[in-house]
């Protein structure tokens, strides 16, 4: 910086006779009109002293000798080459004359003042901090103005000064201190007395990906680049930190080890970690070994700049990465888990996460148990656990079951309430009517809504004595209010049979207490299959004549010679009754009316020793002989 003490003022009057020439320094100068009178700097007295007064002189001084003239222009050539010493975007020192409320007037020592905007003096607090008498160095930007001034800025010098620390920070290689700004393009405005730029890829020996969060805070970097007359600076925080971290990072490496308790902090924080710096050297500290309870985000325990304490839990000197844990500096709570909660245990705890399988349940930090989703109701049917539960939401539930190695325990949350089915046999005992409301149909029967959650099912087979039904649709409907029967409970698997039928007398049981095994009846074909014929006995009474039982003869295709709602006497030839079943047959009638006949042939003829072939003949003809008589 060049500071450069200005010489004494001079003035040059208007009028020419204002000021005597006591000193004779400056000889008169001949003119027609009129001369100009000059007055030379006056050396300053001592306090005590009193000033000259300059007088009159007696009589007119006698015109100018080529000496003198000489002399003149000497002294004059040597006035203003002490002028020529100030050139414009020099800085130099001035003294403060005085100070207004608008500006301040400073004396550099050139041929006139200079004033300067109150605005540039004006500190952080509004104050004006310099007063008359005080010395401030100030930047040339004109010798005069209009008005005769010279022009002074205090900024523009205060800038300059530090353009020149930079320029020597930048020669010298030694660390700068700057304020960040704002983000810019491609990294930082940084203050540092002048305005500079910190690329994104100097501020941190790793990626920083929130630069906003540097906003503020007060760094040391390095100059790496500058160039004054295009005012552009460019600084490198990651040139010093490395420096740094290597000298560090030396000491670390020396005595870092497995299992070793280190302090340090926290760089950086990621989805999956955050690095700790242990001294020149990052650590990862994944988010599974920051707290034996559930963390879903690392920022939820740490916050960059936190001095925490950390162990090595592994250490690769030659890759240099090192991984660290926290939660191992504190006991594991799954030590004592079967103690605290043994199986039949009820404990409270908070819902931290909802699944499609269930709920987990935090016991305390780092002890969570799991309710499945069969086990959150006895009567609904929970098709999510969002239905019933929410997160953070405080319940009471029972040990079901714990695997301490496996860090597992089983919670039931409707073990805490009594179970209905167990209470349903004492409220519907079997062969009980209840009344419930229809609720879904399947293709094997109708749900019926017996009490809140609590659903029977009756069974296709169950709907009616009479009827073949093939889909429950053709007797209920949903929504239809129903009375049925008990059937059958089964509390441990939660099931209620019902029946409809059950409710009407029991047609089969009435039929087969009227007839036996030989009985002739007389039925009507509602069915041919390939293997027989059903037959329609009653009213919801059906029986099987066999295709064997059909005629004497083979019959092949027996939908050729019976046709639904044929009618035929026929013998009950087989019953069983458990499985409701009948069967009958069209060729024992037959064979019965054949023997009938046969012993009233034998009783007509009077003769015992007839043959079949007698029988046969004559049969033949009894039907001719009713066939002519139709005709």
């Amino acid at each position: 910086m060049a500071v450069v003490q200005g010489p004494l003022r001079a003035v040059w009057p208007r009028e020419p006779d204002a000021i005597p020439n006591p000193g004779g320094f400056f000889p008169l100068m001949p003119d027609t009109e009129k001369t100009e009178k000059v007055v030379a700097p006056i050396a300053p007295k001592a306090e005590d002293e009193p000033a000259p007064v300059a007088t009159a002189p007696a009589e007119e001084p006698a015109e100018p000798t080529l000496d003198d003239a000489e002399e003149y222009e000497r002294l004059l050539d040597m006035y203003d080459v002490s002028f020529r010493n100030f050139a414009e975007g020099e800085v130099v020192r001035g003294v403060v004359l005085r100070v207004s409320e608008s500006e301040v007037v400073v004396d550099v020592g050139y041929k006139s003042e200079g004033m300067i905007a109150i605005e540039e003096f004006r500190d952080e607090n509004g104050e004006i901090p310099v007063k008359t008498g005080d010395s401030v160095d100030v930047l040339i930007e004109k010798t005069e103005d209009r008005e005769g001034y010279v022009v002074l800025s205090k900024e523009k010098a205060e800038k300059m000064k530090v353009w020149d620390e930079v320029e020597r920070a930048y020669q010298e290689r030694r660390v700068v201190t700057g304020r960040v700004i704002e983000r810019v393009k491609g990294g930082l405005a940084v203050d540092i007395g002048v305005r500079a730029f910190l690329p994104g890829s100097q501020v941190d020996m790793r990626p920083v990906r929130n630069l906003d969060a540097l906003r503020g805070q007060e760094l040391r970097m390095r100059v790496i680049k500058v160039n004054k007359k295009r005012g552009n600076i460019v600084l490198s925080r990651k040139a010093v930190l490395e420096e740094e971290n290597a000298e560090k990072k030396q000491e670390t490496l020396a005595t870092l080890e497995e299992g070793k308790v280190l302090d340090g902090v926290v760089k950086n924080i990621t989805e999956y970690g955050a690095f700790v710096d242990l001294g020149g050297i990052d650590g990862l500290l994944h988010i599974t070994d920051m707290s034996w309870g559930r963390i879903n985000h690392p920022n939820e325990v740490l916050n960059v700049g936190d001095e925490i304490r950390v162990v090595v839990l592994k250490f690769d000197r030659e890759s240099e990465r090192v991984s660290l844990g926290m939660k191992q500096l504190q006991a594991d709570p799954w030590t004592t888990a079967t103690i605290k909660y043994p199986v039949g245990a009820r404990v409270k705890g908070r819902v931290v996460s909802l699944t499609d399988y269930g709920a987990f349940v935090e016991l305390e930090q780092g002890v969570e148990g799991l309710i499945h989703v069969s086990e959150m109701s006895w009567s609904k049917k929970v098709k999510h656990p969002s239905k019933i539960l929410s997160v953070n939401q405080e319940v009471e539930c029972q040990v079901l079951g714990i695997d301490q190695e496996a860090h597992r325990i089983s919670l039931g949350l409707k073990q805490v309430e009594a179970n209905p089915w167990e209470q349903l046999a004492e409220k519907y005992p079997i062969g009980a009517k209840i009344t419930g409301k229809v609720r879904n149909l399947t293709e094997f029967g109708a749900f019926v809504e017996v009490e809140e959650g609590i659903d029977g099912l009756i069974h296709i087979s169950d709907l009616s004595w009479t009827k073949r039904v093939k889909h429950p649709s053709e007797v209920l409907k949903k929504g239809d209010t129903v009375e049925a029967v008990v059937l059958n409970i089964d509390a441990e698997n939660q099931r209620l049979s019902l029946g409809l039928k059950q409710l009407a007398t029991d047609v089969w049981e009435d039929y087969l207490a009227n007839h036996n095994i030989g009985d002739l009846v007389e039925g009507k074909i509602v069915r041919v299959t390939t293997f027989g014929a059903f037959v329609e006995l009653a009213e919801g009474v059906e029986g099987l004549v066999h295709v064997s039982e059909l005629d004497e003869k083979r019959i092949e295709k027996p939908e050729e010679q019976f046709k639904p709602g044929d009618l035929f006497p026929m013998k009950i030839i087989k019953v069983q009754e458990d499985e409701r079943k009948i069967g009958l047959s069209i060729k024992a009638v037959k064979a019965d009316e054949f023997q009938k006949d046969f012993q009233t042939y034998r009783q007509s003829s009077g003769s015992d020793r007839s043959t079949i072939g007698d029988i046969l003949r004559a049969q033949q003809e009894a039907a001719e002989a009713k066939e002519k008589e139709g005709e």
